[in-house]
């Protein structure tokens, strides 16, 4: 696994077969230097926001069956027509890096859900996509793991990401804030208390549920692929039992993923757990 953004996108991972290991890299290029220039240094927004159009505009090359000039994109290119890879799921990936750049707050969780619909699910379909697993049950069950491992990365993440844009980014929705008492004053001064720890065991518990709801795909699936799915379940899976750990104090000890969680990852991914799925 990566760190950083992307550190649940398993690039080039050893239980990926040979011949996938360079699409599988290629994407996550695209994916990684477009969040970076959402995310990354010091330029305002309106610059990100050019250079984001700029991908798009890459992406119309493509489709055109003009040149591309872009080293992300001349990469990219032979991949998306050697799997015939649907080009509107890298818009949909620009669309949310671009929401990054311009919106900083969720009025409710349907309103987080659509932003996950674009900046986490195209990553799942893809993976389908170059499997050749695309059909059925299976896009379902890769948008509720993907989905899943977006709200667990927003988590894990909430002091980080409140130091991002101008006055923070708060993914939290601003209905669970108010439902459970938690102002977004006391999020940057980093308080914990029990209305904290409360609204925190709720979003833990909804990313968990709708992780296992999503999990039968990793079992379901044959070969490398089904191993790969089931070792990013367990992934996200043990980055929440680290939330919980820690009481939920994710503003003084990030929970994140080690070496030392490898055989535990290990044994998650070969013998799958079957907790039942409990309703937030």
């Amino acid at each position: 696994m990566a760190v950083d953004h992307y550190e649940n996108f398993p690039v080039a991972s050893v239980l990926l077969p040979h011949p996938l290991r360079e699409p599988v890299a290629a994407i996550y290029g695209f994916a990684r230097s477009a969040d970076d220039i959402a995310d990354e240094g010091e330029q305002p927004p309106a610059r990100r926001l050019e250079q984001l159009d700029a991908y798009r505009r890459e992406l119309d090359a493509i489709e055109a069956g003009r040149p591309t000039a872009h080293p992300v994109f001349r990469r990219l290119r032979p991949v998306i027509a050697a799997h015939g890879l649907p080009l509107a799921l890298f818009h949909d990936l620009l669309d949310a890096f671009a929401q990054d750049v311009a919106k900083d707050r969720y009025a409710d969780y349907g309103e987080l859900l659509d932003y996950c619909r674009r900046s986490a699910n195209p990553v799942g379909r893809l993976l389908l996509r170059l499997f050749r697993q695309d059909s059925g049950a299976n896009p379902a069950r890769s948008d509720a793991i993907c989905t899943a491992l977006q709200l667990i990365n927003h988590w894990q993440d909430v002091a980080v990401d409140l130091k991002k844009n101008t006055r923070g980014r708060i993914y939290l929705p601003q209905d669970d804030l108010a439902r459970f008492g938690v102002s977004e004053a006391q999020l940057q001064a980093g308080r914990i208390d029990p209305a904290f720890r409360a609204l925190m065991a709720f979003q833990v518990q909804r990313a968990r549920a709708l992780m296992l709801s999503g999990a039968a795909l990793g079992r379901d699936l044959p070969g490398r692929i089904g191993l790969e799915i089931r070792a990013i379940v367990a992934g996200g899976l043990r980055i929440l039992r680290k939330i919980e750990a820690v009481d939920y104090d994710v503003f003084r000890r990030r929970p994140q993923l080690t070496p030392w969680d490898a055989p535990a990852l290990v044994w998650r991914t070969f013998f799958p757990q079957t907790d039942p799925i409990v309703a937030p």
